[in-house]
């Protein structure tokens, strides 16, 4: 499990509230005495497809892939997302960082119409913006896993 925040660079440590398949659900508390709550699919590989969400309401993607290495300032990229065969979405100027590709979801409509797409969606589709394949995530779990996860958000409260 990949416990690196898409925001924190202090160190951390995580408690396990909910497993399920290759679904990870943690609070996670840094050093600073900040947390946030994560739920994560993951495999063997290293690979990873996590949701955080923050006190504040703020929701983070992150894709991870240890195969990956765009430094310290990777920039940004735009990409797509799509789930199972519904119209994709742009992830517009997400940004790339060491391993990970990190998107912040806008507090609007739509990032709840996105979150329930992952909840009764069977398979996430990373693509670049050009719509070329470049990972896919199982999200079998995701229902019970994105529950778990809204549970862990009442717990910062």
């Amino acid at each position: 499990m990949c416990l690196s925040s898409p925001v924190a660079a202090a160190a951390s440590h995580g408690t396990t509230l909910y497993q399920y398949k290759n679904w990870d659900v943690q609070i996670v508390t840094w050093d600073d005495g900040t947390s946030a709550c994560v739920a994560e699919v993951y495999y063997d590989n290293g690979d990873s497809f996590s949701v955080w969400k923050y006190k504040d309401a703020t929701t983070k993607l992150q894709f991870y892939s240890p195969s990956w290495n765009f430094g310290d300032n990777g920039g940004t990229a735009n990409l797509q997302v799509q789930i199972d065969g519904r119209q994709p979405w742009n992830l517009n100027d997400a940004d790339l960082y060491k391993n990970s590709v990190l998107f912040t979801l806008p507090n609007k409509a739509g990032s709840g119409e996105f979150l329930s797409d992952v909840t009764y969606g069977n398979t996430l589709f990373l693509r670049d913006e050009s719509g070329k394949d470049v990972t896919s995530y199982s999200l079998s779990g995701s229902q019970a896993s994105l529950s778990a996860l809204d549970g862990c958000l009442q717990r910062l409260h």
